[in-house]
């Protein structure tokens, strides 16, 4: 287990970390998520050891780390640029760590060689970075992490750097990964979707603090406050609400819609004008306009529902939550 107690850091008058605590189990895949400035990938590397905290401590595994150097924290780093040794082959790079340990050679390629196929880069042993794509880089920076036999493995932002497709694509394997290897991994991103796939606890942070800790049901379905709501998923603020898109229904029938809505139907119903439909494949996003108030929101319904209502821009319909947002009592 990792576990960060009243930790705080500051850079000048910037507070990145404000008596922040958090605890990791053993085997866990944890996001830290926020956006920039949060202090995630600051508590990051104050695990890590490449910042000094100015009061609090690191444990690791029980043994306190804090004042420890990062090469003796027993830890894997993985940055979001890949710092591969250009001139030196896939093999040696992920050999690299194992050959500063002095391990017998046998056990190196052994070693590399399985961690290689496990990463799926049997094959390549003899390329050299500049002939590997992005998200080729990446996976031997991982094996290259794995290969030490980290007690915890780190990773800021490690996609980053990658288009859509090929983020998509690595965090499905990152997750089969970690079921394989089952080592303690510690992410940091900023990228909401991400932490959802990957991880199955997530740490939201905001200005240097921790909102809530939990898993992606927990944090999506009860959100602590406004902030984790709004952060992790799309929202609309429907009235006083905050309202996930998929919670709002539309009608052109304001009597129907209060009548067909279930436990919904003390929720209170708006008369809103479409600005704008946009069809996403299966979805189909609706930006409105509150007739009474003139606030926007957006609303995200079915294919088949957009097709029964005929929406077009300048249309009068009508809004109601379908499931009123449900904030978690803090902790």
């Amino acid at each position: 287990m990792i576990t960060v107690s009243a930790a705080r850091k500051s850079y000048g008058d910037f507070l990145a970390l404000d008596d922040v605590s958090l605890q990791i189990p053993d085997g866990s895949l944890t996001a830290l998520l926020g956006p920039s400035g949060s202090g995630k990938s600051t508590l990051l590397r104050s695990i890590a050891g490449l910042e000094q905290l100015d009061a609090g401590t690191v444990t690791i595994m029980g043994r306190d780390v804090t004042r420890v150097a990062p090469q003796r924290r027993d830890i894997g780093f993985v940055f979001q640029h890949y710092a591969a040794f250009k001139h030196m082959t896939v093999r040696d790079n992920v050999a690299f760590g194992l050959k500063i340990r002095k391990r017998p050679k046998p056990e190196i390629a052994r070693k590399v060689d399985d961690l290689l196929e496990i990463v799926g880069l049997g094959g390549f042993q003899h390329r050299y970075p500049a002939q590997l794509s992005g998200g080729q880089r990446q996976r031997m920076a991982l094996a290259r992490a794995l290969a030490v036999d980290p007690q915890v493995l780190l990773l800021d932002e490690p996609f980053g750097a990658l288009d859509a497709k090929v983020r998509g694509d690595l965090r499905a394997w990152l997750r089969r990964l970690h079921n394989e290897v089952k080592v303690t991994t510690v992410l940091v991103t900023h990228d909401q979707e991400e932490a959802l796939d990957v991880a199955d606890r997530i740490a939201v942070l905001n200005q240097g603090r921790i909102e809530q800790v939990g898993d992606p049901e927990e944090l999506y379905d009860r959100p602590a406050n406004d902030f984790v709501m709004s952060f992790l998923g799309s929202v609309s603020r429907l009235g006083d609400d905050l309202v996930r898109p998929h919670d709002i229904r539309l009608d052109r029938d304001q009597q129907r819609l209060a009548a067909d809505s279930g436990p919904a139907g003390s929720a209170r119903v708006v008369a809103a004008r479409v600005e704008r439909v946009v069809r996403l494949g299966f979805e189909v996003r609706v930006e409105l306009e509150d007739a009474g108030t003139g606030q926007r929101f957006v609303a995200q319904v079915t294919r088949g529902a957009s097709d029964q209502l005929r929406l077009e821009p300048g249309d009068t319909v009508y809004a109601q939550a379908t499931r009123p947002s449900t904030l978690a009592a803090v902790s």
